[in-house]
């Protein structure tokens, strides 16, 4: 995995192999990158990364200067990984935190400019991030919710639904939080 753009373009990641994870693939995440740099100054934003994994994300974000990143995981594993390489790296605007992502959207109180999620492709209740998202309003004004799923998953009637994107075997649900 590498870093596509930003203070860190090109840095090439090594994850350990086992760890139990599926990284958004380069092409997809580029793909995703476009879009998010056309809507957002991504200097400007902070960021909640939910089932983070190897931390891909994270350091993309990390990379183009986002103010700041919450990574989550509940594999203790990955979350000391991306620790590790958080420090690595010199980027002192992420935090990684061990938790339930389910547990923590409904225990948080802070309202975040994006939230990528990326749970596994066969877990159950997937529907629930986006509901718990968009009910409790943990997006800021114009703010954006990117799930990564299956071709299974349709969140198309959801509150909040923006927009679907397919990029090979990957597929992003983008949602908004309706402007103020």
């Amino acid at each position: 995995m590498r870093i596509i753009s930003g203070t860190h373009k090109s840095r090439q990641i090594h994850a350990p192999r086992n760890l139990p994870v599926r990284p958004t693939t380069d092409l997809a995440k580029e793909a995703l990158f476009n879009i998010l740099v056309n809507h957002f100054d991504l200097e400007d934003v902070t960021v909640l990364d939910l089932f983070a994994g190897t931390g891909n994300i994270t350091y993309e974000f990390a990379s183009r200067g986002a103010r700041g990143v919450t990574s989550i995981d509940l594999e203790l594993r990955c979350v000391n990984f991306i620790r590790k390489t958080v420090t690595d790296l010199g980027f002192e605007a992420v935090l990684s935190f061990r938790s339930d992502a389910f547990r923590f959207l409904r225990n948080c109180d802070t309202r975040y400019d994006i939230i990528f999620c990326d749970p596994p492709y066969e877990l159950q209740g997937v529907e629930e991030i986006p509901l718990t998202v968009m009910k409790r309003t943990l997006l800021k004004p114009g703010g954006w919710l990117v799930v990564e799923h299956s071709r299974e998953y349709n969140f198309e009637g959801f509150e909040g639904f923006l927009q679907k994107r397919k990029y090979g075997k990957v597929n992003f649900s983008i949602f908004s939080q309706p402007e103020a």
